[in-house]
């Protein structure tokens, strides 16, 4: 691929040219597969992820349950990631590819003089810190004060609006794992709002009506 066609695949949001070029010195495109994993829990971190294309999930997991913390989507980076390059420290998070993705990854060991050098580098950190602090608030005040039924229901509907569609391809587990809880409780829950002609169940499919 041209040098200028790999340039244009960078996040705009890097401004200056300098930056640009130093990006594709330093770094890589990758592509990963869904389900590939990224990052893992207590791994050090040599490298900084941006999402080209795609998605990636955030989450740490205790024993049969996963803590979703946040979704990284095009021309973001993860902040459990950038906080471990600051600090040298391994990662507390898992990454995990949701779908095929295309990533950009560069060593971590650039992040803190770009940040001295390029102000769009420099924004781009200080956005992506307050971003991912305002969305894991908003997570534990829901886990703080809402029911658990209340937030199923709350994601299937947000689910169903993303996609454009109103029937969902996820297994009990998943959504359990979504939601930072067990199984037996989502599929009781589940059972709960078919009883109430709120969704039919299929086999790896939740339909809302």
């Amino acid at each position: 691929m041209e040098k200028s066609e790999l340039l244009n695949k960078l996040p705009a949001v890097f401004t200056e040219p300098a930056l640009r070029e130093e990006m594709l010195t330093h770094g890589k495109f990758m592509t990963v597969n869904k389900d590939d994993t990224l990052v893992r829990e207590g791994q050090y971190l040599d490298f900084l992820p941006i999402v080209i294309k795609g998605e990636i999930r955030v989450f740490q997991q205790k024993e049969d349950r996963e803590i979703l913390l946040y979704y990284v989507r095009e021309g973001q980076t993860c902040m459990m990631s950038l906080s471990a390059a600051y600090f040298s420290n391994t990662s507390t998070s898992y990454g995990v590819a949701t779908k095929p993705s295309e990533v950009f990854v560069f060593p971590t060991r650039l992040v803190n003089d770009w940040q001295l050098k390029y102000p769009s580098w420099n924004a781009f950190l200080i956005q992506t810190f307050r971003s991912r602090y305002d969305e894991l608030l908003g997570s534990f005040e829901s886990v703080a004060f809402d029911p658990i039924d209340k937030r199923a229901l709350a994601y299937l509907k947000n689910r169903a609006q993303k996609e454009n569609s109103s029937r969902i391809e996820i297994s009990h587990q998943e959504l359990a794992y979504e939601l930072g809880t067990t199984r037996v409780v989502i599929s009781r829950i589940l059972k709960e709002f078919e009883q109430r002609g709120q969704v039919a169940l299929f086999r790896g499919v939740i339909q809302l009506k």
